[in-house]
Order: C-alpha cells, then sequence, then structure tokens
C-alpha cells in the first residue's frame, strides 16, 4: 500500500527518522513507494538502503544466520526490483550480506578456538605429562578489515570483491548456509553487525571528501577543467582544489535559465569557485567543441562503474568523452567504492534511461505532439576505452 502522504517528497533525513517511529514494514514500503517514484534516487539510494537494512537486523526476529541472511535478501531484491537502474542499492546489500558472512565465521571461529582451548586444558588434568596442543583450524575467511599484509583498511566493495567466495551469487549475494556457523550469541551478532552497516554509512558519507583529498594531484595551476552536469561528488572535489589552485572551470550542462530568470545553471557553485579566486565560465553542452581544444582535462562523476569499466553517466557525457578523446583530452572520473559493480551493464543500461519528455516539447500544442515523437534521455552508458583515469576513495 502506497503512503497516505502520496503527494508530499520528503527529504532523506526526514525519511530516514521515519524508520525509527514506523513498523519495519512500513518503512519498507515506504521507501519502495519513493523508489518506483524517482523520488528517491543517486546517492540517496545508498544511505536508505544501508538504514532500512540497519532497521531489518535490529527489528525482525531471527534465531540464526540463516534466517538472518535469507531475511536480508528478501528485502534487498524488493528494493533492487523497484529501482532496477539503481545499481547501488544491490552494491550496498552485498555488503550487507558479506558483513553478515564474515562476522559469523570470525564467532564461529572464535568458537572453534574457545573449544580446542577447553579441551587442552582437560586433557592435562589427570596426567602429569603434558600432550602437545592440537593444531588450531585455519579460519576459513579472513577478516574485511585486516589484509595478508597487516595494514588495517576499511570494509568495502573492493575487499569483497576480492575474497567473495566461488559459489556466491552475483545478484543475491547468496552463498552456501552457514547454518553450522551460529553465534554463541544472538544478541552479541546482531549488535556487531549494526555496527558494521554503521561503519558502511561513515564510508558513504565521507567518500566526496576523501575523492576531493586528491583534487590538488590532478588539477594544476592554471588548468582548464571541464566539468560536465557537476555532480555532488565534482563540487567538493573543485572546491577543494580551488583553495591550493587557481585555474579556470568550464560548467557544461543541459539546462537552460528559465523564461525570465537571470540566474545561471550551478549559480551555488560559481559563487564558491569565484570567492576562491578560480574563473568559472557557464556551458550549454551545444557548444562543447568549441571548448574542448582549450580544455586539459574533462571531469564527470559516475552512478556506478561496472565489472568491465563502463560507466552509467548523467545524460550527455558521453558526448563530453567522446569529444575529449577525439582532442586527446584526459577523461578523470570520480566514483566511490561503493558504486563498483561485479556485474556487466545489462542491455537496458546501455540503450539509456528515458525520462519525461514534457521540459522540452509542450503539449498545448496537440498538433505538433501528435507530429513528433520526443524520446528524453536521461543516463548515458560510457564504453571503458572513453576513461584515462577512475578516481575512488581509495
Amino acid at each position: 500500500m502506497a503512503p497516505s502522504q502520496a503527494s508530499h517528497v520528503p527529504s532523506l533525513d526526514n525519511l530516514i527518522k521515519s524508520f525509527n517511529s514506523q513498523s519495519l514494514e512500513a518503512s519498507i514500503e515506504s521507501l519502495i513507494f519513493l523508489l518506483k517514484r524517482r523520488q528517491v534516487k543517486g546517492d540517496e539510494c545508498a544511505k536508505a538502503t544501508a538504514h532500512i537494512l540497519r532497521q531489518v537486523v535490529a527489528k525482525s526476529k531471527w534465531r540464526d544466520v540463516d534466517e538472518l541472511l535469507s531475511r536480508v535478501q528478501s528485502v534487498g531484491s524488493r528494493l533492487v526490483r523497484s529501482a532496477p537502474l539503481e545499481p547501488v542499492i544491490g552494491n550496498v546489500v552485498r555488503r550487507v550480506l558479506g558483513l553478515i558472512r564474515d562476522e559469523a565465521n570470525e564467532d564461529r571461529n572464535a568458537d572453534d578456538i574457545g573449544s580446542e582451548a577447553a579441551s587442552d586444558i582437560q586433557s592435562l588434568t589427570p596426567s602429569t605429562t603434558p600432550q602437545p596442543p592440537r593444531p588450531r583450524p585455519t579460519p576459513i575467511r579472513p577478516s574485511p578489515s585486516v589484509l595478508s599484509s597487516g595494514l588495517t583498511v576499511s570494509k568495502s566493495m573492493f575487499n569483497l570483491l576480492s575474497v567473495k567466495a566461488p559459489s556466491e551469487s552475483p545478484v543475491t549475494g547468496a552463498s552456501t548456509p552457514l547454518s553450522q556457523a551460529q553465534p554463541a550469541s544472538v544478541h552479541a551478532l546482531r549488535s556487531e553487525v549494526m555496527d558494521g552497516i554503521e561503519e558502511i554509512l561513515d564510508e558513504i558519507n565521507q567518500a566526496d571528501d576523501q575523492i576531493a583529498g586528491f583534487s590538488d594531484i590532478q588539477i594544476h595551476p592554471g588548468d582548464y577543467v571541464l566539468a560536465y552536469q557537476p555532480s555532488r561528488t565534482v563540487e567538493r572535489f573543485l572546491v577543494k582544489a580551488a583553495s591550493k589552485r587557481r585555474f579556470t572551470v568550464i560548467i557544461a550542462s543541459l539546462e537552460s535559465p528559465s523564461p525570465g530568470s537571470s540566474e545561471l545553471s550551478y549559480a551555488a557553485l560559481r559563487k564558491k569557485l569565484n570567492a576562491a579566486g578560480v574563473n568559472t565560465i557557464n556551458l550549454a553542452s551545444n557548444g562543447l567543441m568549441a571548448y574542448i581544444p582549450r580544455v586539459n582535462k574533462v571531469i564527470f562523476s559516475a552512478k556506478a562503474v561496472y565489472q568491465n569499466g563502463g560507466l552509467l553517466v548523467d545524460s550527455g557525457s558521453c558526448v563530453a568523452a567522446q569529444a575529449a578523446r577525439e582532442y586527446l583530452k584526459p577523461v578523470i572520473v570520480l566514483c566511490p567504492v561503493y558504486k563498483f559493480c561485479p556485474e556487466d551493464p545489462s542491455d537496458e543500461v546501455s540503450r539509456g534511461e528515458l525520462g519525461s519528455p514534457g521540459s522540452y516539447v509542450s503539449y498545448a500544442n496537440g498538433s505538433a505532439v501528435d507530429a513528433l515523437d520526443v524520446e528524453n534521455t536521461v543516463t548515458d552508458y560510457i564504453p571503458p576505452d572513453l576513461v584515462d583515469v577512475y578516481l575512488t576513495n581509495l
């Protein structure tokens, strides 16, 4: 059932707060409704998915690891089906499933080691001659926070992909049952998994700032940088670079000022860059080719990076990437690791998502509408050969 306030679009913060006051099923249905209407999209999908899965772990009733995995997979599949063109939802679900398995394996290994130590003590009690201790079992799966080199790293999609079991499903992350790996305390596992999801949320929230930390390496003094429809990630990247460099930013977009309005697109970004001493040029996408020979590099963000290296981006970014390739200009893509997908793009992704053409064609003239077939492409797919640098928070 759709939420009663269908016409009201809550902010992400208000939506997350409502999860605590609603029942679990009502929270899930509310998020699915907003995902279907595309009122929650982009980076908001990753945060909302992590929060709703945290509610699943906290509020749902489960007695062992298999029941918890089944519950998370069921809710995750419903979220993925409600927004099939938002790959970050599936990525976050895989992250949480991998987290649960890792915590269960750690608890099982700890219990095995404890039982081995107890048996060693009992074997030494009746006899005065000490017996050599039995070898301890080696963990089946390494901890996601410690690599073989001993370096501590954050739990990320990169690490999960590197240790994924061969039998794991690429869609739901399903693998062999862990009924033999039940922890001694369900409450302890619940707490550990919820803490792990909080770490995932912290990584999502900090990803843009971490990517921006590399801006002074990629942008040099005097550069002309083309930012095509800059997202929040690109905006923070440029503002961070402006605090250390003096360069020129060409902001290209499909949007144009509304009739009677003098405000240009991305006015807030222009104001921040100008205050830092960086010159900005507002450019319509149809004038892109005239400025490409002067540009030193092209920067935009991706909605997802697929296994083959291809990108899901905003509409028009593929034209900018092709123009940069013709003039041998480097293309830099900013993308956090939680947007990396362990699957190849589907045919639907390659064709691009279609949106409403109402902003380009007026329906007031009925005869013109009947004579035209207008398609408004919302997303594009960029093949990997058009990209030079993938810059992540790692």
